[in-house]
């Protein structure tokens, strides 16, 4: 046997610089600060001006604390929408903004005093907002470069922050705008109140807890019925989970659908008593109060209490409590489901008493104050509290304590468990307490309020709208994604109340308005207005004192005859004005009014989204968007909500120091972020495998792409049909990806990327063609035809990537053109023209054919009768497609036969010492086939 010679020289193998491990922790800061000095963001202003805008609003994340996992998504959600907007060829500028007032800032200024054990209230006012605003100011800063380390491409120089004095000139402008329109009341209503921090609290900024609390059945003596004077000495029952409500009873609700009882039972004490509770609760009341039996003395229908009376158990007190509790109608609310169906009215602290109150001319009487103690010169519990304390709730506690005094208690435990709100910032219960507020009423008629849809315009004349209805047809205009979204924030919009305007903090653009003391009016003057606005443009929320009043209401008003309000406006407010400051004000020159897109999770159906929504159509008729888009939350990977307390959080900050910020982006790309999805370590490493396979698409189209000219390039017509389908697949995965582009749709645009990488290129066209690459002479017909198909793909990938794996694909363009600028100015890549739906049958069936090969072949390769595909024989049947199947299936030969089944065997083929294939040409393993020995002799006449 003659020596062989060592062909591997002569292979051309793929040569690239391009590292197959990424490396991504060391290597992305570099890329980030490459872009920062070139200033990739104004190049690509530059490189789009004219062109058609899409405006993707920024929602301001709350300035406070390092960014969290649910920040990495939302902002990774935004960065890709305009991304692949910019890459469309679309003008799609991108603001980022931060909510900078509120409580949540000052509250933990506050905190820094209460480590201090120093009281805020003492501080100056200019003084504690100056903290603030330097807590804020650091916070964004802290951010500011978290966000862009994860590759977002904004104008990060220039955000928008809501305590920016020309932002607050701004939303002082939008609320006199209300105030103008008579779009703003003063009354007192209960709210949601926390006395912990306070101040009333939107619905946004509370959540809801499994508690236990204290339940107790009170008798409340019946004086006056009269129609039914047979209950005169009865005692009705009300049942209720907040004991430190009775002390504010001004009433008793029934209901008038409801059978009541009345009964004579023997109480716990073993007193025997008349009760009147309601028939479907007898038995639970009875062993509430530890009764044996009851006798039926009468039925009560709910009509006979019309008109009747009874006495607070307190009477004895004199003053406010010994005033008669008159008996209302209350059948909208009242139920028997639980208690007694008889409810107690504390107009103070629940929506329905209020306004059940109210419709008889009973007012509330404040007589808890702002940090849950009764007022000091109240009859009963005078200066004690906090009412929210369990303690004082308890049965031992001094309510229940002093109603069993006074006869009046009859049952009391600790064992009811139920939902309760809580504020999300301080964790502490929250309660329902009538205050003096300002409002934006939802359902008050003005002419002021114009609908932008001219199919309104002859309804408006006929029935001027309200701000509900506004907000309805807004939202019916409006597209949600997921459609979900819709019925969501419509609910909402439908059954809230009144927007709650004020708070009782010093953190906040103030209230700007001057009520006078004897009519109790705002004052509504335009010129008072200029100046007020103009003070605050100049120097911000401190402009609003009491020392400038007069310099605002100037000759024609004394200061001294009007009350400046002191309260400042609900933080969401400010963050619904952001669509004015932002996309009107001229400052961002690129935005524009209305915005295409508003993206956030989905609790800001109740916060952004909504605020949004009433501030625009208050003022403007529609909504600042045209699209909502919201995402679901992050769990962690059982699913379970992540919590500090749990340890099972996952810090984007420490994923990008060990794994790299495409990464997370690839993670956030890939689930379906309109549902609740998750992370974890096993996840991220799925991701990573993801990610490695992507890595190694590119890294063998850069090395196969080696030395690639354009005189190697051919056109589509005379390539082989395996070019020309691979072209047709890929103009099907660019529709594909428009599409996930208009739907939003990330998760079907990564996968479908992905697996045409994986599925259509690594695992079958690179599969197939490596022989004609590393084989076939550089001037042969097909190579050039593949070499020209893999530069069609690199220029067309690399782009679909560069808005998913932002840092990637920079390095993977910069290693193949170093002086080609950046991937991110490239606009959406021109294919050739291929839609033909008979090749891409012909080849799916040729495709299905090789996928049984492949499987056929394994058994014998895992037995090692076969070292690989190149030397097996495949049998295939007759009616196969016409094709060179032993190049598709990368075999030595196929033979058709008779029957659908596929046979496979080891072949008696010699090996080609270089392309390694079997052939019948090759006499001696080793030697070389025909194709082989003229490249070679080629290369050895050139050397």
């Amino acid at each position: 046997m003659t020596e062989q010679r060592d062909y591997r020289s002569t292979v051309f193998l793929p040569k690239t610089e391009f590292p197959m491990k990424a490396g991504l922790p060391q290597k992305e800061p570099g890329i980030l600060a490459r872009w920062q000095e070139q200033d990739i963001y104004a190049q690509t202003r530059a490189a789009r001006a004219g062109r058609e805008k899409f405006i993707l609003h920024d929602g301001p994340p709350y300035a406070n604390g390092d960014m969290h996992i649910g920040h990495a998504l939302n902002h990774i959600l935004k960065d890709m929408v305009v991304r692949t907007q910019t890459l469309l060829g679309k003008d799609a500028p991108y603001v980022p903004g931060w909510d900078c007032h509120g409580l949540p800032i000052e509250w933990k200024v506050e905190e820094q005093y209460r480590k201090k054990k120093l009281d805020k209230d003492q501080v100056d006012p200019v003084e504690f907002r100056a903290e603030c605003r330097a807590y804020a100011q650091h916070w964004v800063d802290v951010q500011r470069e978290q966000l862009k380390r994860l590759g977002i491409n904004g104008d990060w120089d220039n955000p928008y922050l809501t305590m920016d004095f020309q932002a607050e000139a701004t939303i002082v402008t939008e609320l006199l705008k209300f105030a103008e329109t008579g779009q703003l009341y003063r009354g007192a209503k209960p709210v949601m109140w926390s006395p912990v921090e306070k101040t009333a609290l939107a619905e946004a900024e509370v959540e809801y807890e499994d508690i236990v609390s204290t339940q107790i059945d009170v008798a409340f003596e019946i004086v006056t019925c009269p129609e039914a004077e047979e209950l005169v000495g009865a005692k009705a029952v009300i049942w209720t989970t907040t004991p430190w409500t009775i002390p504010s009873n001004q009433a008793i609700a029934y209901g008038a659908p409801v059978d009541y009882i009345l009964l004579r039972a023997t109480g716990a004490s073993g007193s025997e008593d008349r009760y009147v509770v309601a028939e479907p609760l007898i038995d639970a009341f009875l062993k509430r109060i530890g009764a044996d039996g009851f006798k039926m003395e009468m039925y009560v229908k709910g009509p006979l209490l019309a008109g009747a009376t009874a006495r607070h158990p307190m009477h004895a007190l004199g003053g406010f409590f010994a005033k008669p509790r008159p008996f209302l109608d209350g059948s909208d609310f009242v139920t028997t489901e639980s208690g007694t169906g008889l409810v107690h009215m504390a107009p103070d602290h629940g929506e329905d008493d209020f306004l059940l109150c109210k419709k008889h001319g009973i007012e509330p009487v404040f007589a808890v104050e702002g940090d849950g103690k009764f007022r000091a010169d109240w009859l009963w519990m005078g200066g004690q509290g906090s009412v929210i304390n369990p303690k004082f709730n308890a049965p031992d506690g001094p309510i229940c304590s002093d109603l069993r005094e006074a006869g009046g208690l009859l049952a009391a435990s600790t064992d009811y468990k139920h939902s309760y709100p809580h504020s999300w910032r301080s964790k502490a219960k929250i309660i329902f307490r009538c205050t003096p507020q300002w409002f934006v009423p939802m359902d008050r008629e003005s002419e002021h309020l114009v609908r932008q849809d001219e199919r309104y315009a002859l309804l408006d004349e006929v029935m001027p709208p309200t701000l509900r209805t506004v907000a309805k047809d807004a939202i019916a205009d409006t597209r949600f994604i997921p459609e979900k979204g819709r019925n969501r924030i419509g609910s909402m919009v439908e059954g809230r109340p009144d927007w709650v305007l004020s708070r009782q903090r010093a953190w906040g653009v103030p209230i700007t308005l001057f009520v006078d003391r004897k009519s109790g009016q705002y004052l509504n003057d335009p010129a008072v207005n200029s100046r007020i606005i103009a003070a605050v443009r100049e120097g911000g929320v401190d402009a609003w004192s009491d020392d400038r009043a007069q310099e605002y209401l100037g000759n024609d008003y004394a200061a001294a005859d009007y009350e400046r309000v002191a309260d400042i406006l609900d933080v969401w407010f400010d963050s619904g004005s952001t669509h004015a400051f932002v996309l009107e004000s001229g400052r961002w020159p690129d935005l524009q009014w209305p915005a295409d897109l508003y993206l956030e999770g989905s609790d800001q159906h109740r916060g952004w989204f909504q605020s949004s929504l009433l501030e625009s159509c208050a003022t403007r008729g529609r909504a600042p968007y045209k699209t909502v888009l919201t995402h679901g939350f992050t769990m962690d990977q059982k699913g379970l909500k992540m919590s500090k307390s749990l340890g099972n959080t996952i810090d984007p900050l420490k994923v990008m120091e060990s794994n790299g910020a495409d990464i997370i982006r690839l993670w956030a790309l890939s689930v379906d972020y309109t549902e609740d999805h998750r992370i974890g370590d096993e996840i991220l490493k799925g991701v990573a495998d993801q990610y490695r396979k992507l890595r190694n698409t590119f890294r063998y189209l850069l090395g196969a792409l080696e030395g690639f000219e354009e005189t190697e390039r051919v056109t589509p017509s005379v390539m082989p049909e395996l070019e020309r389908y691979v072209l047709a697949l890929l103009a099907r995965l660019d529709a594909t990806l428009k599409q996930a582009i208009a739907d939003f749709d990330f998760n079907t645009y990564v996968r479908s990327l992905t697996d045409f990488c994986n599925e259509d290129l690594s695992a079958f066209f690179f599969d197939i063609r490596k022989d004609s690459l590393y084989c076939d002479a550089p001037a042969d017909a097909k190579r050039m035809a593949y070499r020209t198909v893999l530069d069609t793909l690199f220029h067309a990938l690399v782009r679909y990537a560069a808005p998913v794996l932002v840092f990637t694909a920079e390095e993977v363009w910069l290693t193949r053109y170093p002086a080609g600028g950046s991937v991110h100015l490239l606009e959406w890549p021109e294919l050739p023209a291929s839609d033909d739906a008979a090749l891409a049958e012909r080849w799916a069936d040729l495709r299905a054919l090789r996928a049984q090969v492949l499987e056929a072949i394994e058994p014998l390769r895992r037995e090692k009768v076969l070292g690989s595909g190149l030397e097996a024989t495949v049998t295939v049947p007759a009616s196969a497609p016409d094709a060179d199947l032993a190049e598709l299936f990368i075999s030595a030969q196929v033979t058709r036969a008779q029957g659908d089944g596929v046979t496979v065997s080891r072949t008696s083929y010699h090996k080609c010492g270089r392309c390694w294939r079997h052939l019948p040409e090759v006499t001696e393993d080793g030697t070389l086939c025909a194709r082989c020995d003229d490249v070679v002799e080629g290369m050895d006449v050139s050397a």
